[in-house]
């Protein structure tokens, strides 16, 4: 990456968020998708069922990205059991 680009923003930051583990869990998939932010791997996710979808990020830093990805599988299924078909809305 070039030294402008780094600068003004452009490379890993922009790139897509690859998927780091699938759960399915009660009739939704659930993806962690931690990306790197500051040194540290940032928790974050995407739920999804029936074409609709439901993105979180958390607070919450890793410095390995594996247990960043064990922590938003959980944080998943924390949400499909406290808001279900509400989180979509």
């Amino acid at each position: 990456m070039s030294f402008w680009s780094k600068l003004f923003g452009g490379g890993a930051a922009s790139s897509t968020p690859t998927v780091a583990k699938t759960l399915e869990y009660n009739g939704y998939s659930i993806e962690a998708e931690p990306f790197k932010e500051g040194g540290q791997w940032q928790l974050a996710g995407r739920i999804r069922k029936d074409g609709k979808e439901h993105h979180f990020i958390r607070a919450d830093k890793f410095s390995d990205r594996d247990d960043c990805a064990d922590v938003a599988i959980a944080k998943g299924q924390l949400i499909v059991d406290q808001l279900g078909e509400r989180m979509f809305k």
